[in-house]
């Protein structure tokens, strides 16, 4: 499994917790587009779905200006900056795939996966995505797949 699963700890202990990833935060298929629109939509999601409030996204586009967030093996994972920790309301991703690829900085990536995390988690989350994404099998699973596939892939749930 890639993520514990929070949801039944949530439930059982009453407080909500949201889960790190929704089906609503996968976009499949995407289309090329700068680096800077593909930033703003990633964090939107999140903004949409109740992660971050909307100043985090301004601080994603921050932190990539003033180092790239490509991991290698077509992966970027865009976050905020440190300043930006008190707009995040919840630890979160969102992800899109572009099975064509689209520009990175001098890199081309297929999947992009904007983090939020609470306090320290993020740095969690980022370690996770990156040892996962290490394997060149579970990169193409995910530029392949459908949402579900993502899902699965990235949540560890059918």
């Amino acid at each position: 499994m890639f993520f514990k699963s929070k949801k039944k700890e949530a439930e059982a202990s009453g407080n909500g917790k949201k889960e790190l990833l929704y089906r609503e935060n996968i976009q499949v298929g995407c289309k090329a587009d700068s680096q800077e629109n593909i930033i703003r939509a990633v964090g939107q999601m999140l903004v949409d779905t109740g992660y971050v409030d909307q100043p985090y996204v301004e601080a994603m586009l921050e932190r990539e200006k003033s180092f790239s967030t490509y991991m290698g093996n077509e992966l970027a994972l865009p976050h905020g900056v440190e300043a930006a920790k008190k707009e995040i309301k919840a630890s979160g991703i969102a992800v899109m795939v572009f099975p064509e690829g689209t520009s990175w900085g001098k890199e081309t990536v297929k999947i992009v996966i904007g983090i939020a995390g609470v306090g320290e988690e993020h740095l969690e989350i980022l370690g996770v995505i990156a040892d996962k994404m290490l394997a060149q099998d579970a990169a193409a699973e995910l530029v392949e797949g459908d949402v579900d596939t993502v899902y699965r892939i990235l949540s560890g749930k059918e």
